[in-house]
């Protein structure tokens, strides 16, 4: 079935229930209270309430941090206790849970397969802020997202396309985006950098491209294209191959393929930690303490003139030599054993150290 004809079906019966919808590694739900959108919930780390909410600049990191921290303790939703401890209104938390519900499923009117199901009665019991959202609306705008994908492509024809800075910014977005583009980054690499779904980076891409700020640098298509699952599972079958015949390293560049495919992929996450340890480095994540502070051991000018991916950029820019390897974990959009990987590679090419 396609997408819009479930959504039609659930809001035509005016269903109570939970919409199951997992399409690889990522999981998404979606529920409702006779036919409307009452809730969601994905395990895409961008699609948080605590990434939207440091996205929009409604709290900062270190609120987030405080607050994941107080959750774990007594087990409170995250928005409730923001709303308690002052840094967000009811007002605020409520329209980011709205923009959060439509972004998760817009994102799905860009899957070209996936699984679902519809458990009938199924819906959260321990949601204080239901959404109420009208599912046509929703469709019809998952719709016109379709229709403006197809000609955002015919300027940026791939998600793994670069772009080449040839303009002077015009908005702090723009400075951004445009330091992003100048480092070699692809779509896909800018929206995990700047928090954001890759349709949502293309629409900014896009614009900036008609206001000549960017041009098309790679289209990163290759010679034939594969269907991303596709490449998805040759990745992982060649992966296996290295790694039953000792190539460790073939074996590794395999699986982080995968992952920047499928940054959630567990098949490949496991495969990685089993390829390091095999080459002999799982003495380097066992020497990652989670309460000593890592430090720099570079130059900042010598960071600029490295090579990092964007999410060992990620962690790099939250070194601030007071906050420890656990604090930022707490605040990292990307699953804990992907952050603690990423600060044992960078520990072994010595750019920091634990103190």
């Amino acid at each position: 079935m396609a997408l819009a004809d479930i959504l039609q079906w659930v809001t035509t019966g005016r269903k109570t229930g939970t919409l199951h919808i997992n399409r690889g590694a990522v999981e998404k739900r979606v529920s409702f209270s006779r036919g409307a959108i009452h809730s969601s919930w994905s395990n895409d780390p961008r699609e948080s309430l605590g990434q939207y909410l440091v996205r929009e600049r409604l709290i900062t990191e270190e609120q987030l941090f405080r607050s994941l921290l107080q959750q774990e303790t007594e087990g409170r939703l995250l928005g409730a206790l923001l709303v308690e401890n002052g840094p967000l209104t009811h007002e605020d938390l409520l329209r980011m849970l709205v923009h959060k519900a439509e972004e998760t499923i817009y994102d799905l009117f860009h899957w070209p397969e996936g699984h679902f199901e519809f458990k009938d009665g199924e819906i959260p019991g321990d949601i204080p802020f239901p959404v109420n959202l009208d599912v046509t609306s929703v469709v019809m705008e998952g719709v016109r997202r379709i229709d403006e994908w197809a000609r955002m492509r015919e300027v940026i024809p791939s998600n793994e396309a670069t772009l080449r800075a040839i303009g002077q910014p015009e908005t702090p977005l723009d400075h951004e985006m445009l330091l992003l583009c100048s480092e070699g980054k692809t779509v896909t690499e800018i929206a995990f950098a700047m928090r954001r779904a890759v349709f949502d980076a293309t629409v900014t891409l896009y614009d900036m491209h008609r206001r000549s700020l960017v041009e098309i640098e790679g289209n990163g298509l290759p010679p034939q294209f594969v269907d991303a699952v596709a490449r998805i599972r040759e990745e992982l079958d060649a992966a296996s191959t290295a790694y039953g015949s000792g190539d460790f390293d073939t074996a590794l560049r395999s699986y982080e393929a995968v992952l920047k495919l499928d940054p959630l992929n567990q098949h490949a996450k496991k495969g990685l930690v089993l390829s390091i340890e095999g080459r002999g480095r799982s003495r380097s994540l066992r020497l990652v303490p989670k309460d000593k502070i890592p430090k720099l051991k570079v130059a900042i000018t010598t960071l600029t003139v490295e090579k990092f991916d964007p999410r060992e950029g990620f962690v790099l820019s939250r070194i601030n030599g007071e906050w420890d390897v656990q604090s930022i974990l707490k605040i990292c959009p990307m699953p804990e054993d992907e952050a603690m990987l990423i600060f044992a590679r960078l520990a072994e090419r010595k750019v920091i150290e634990f103190v």
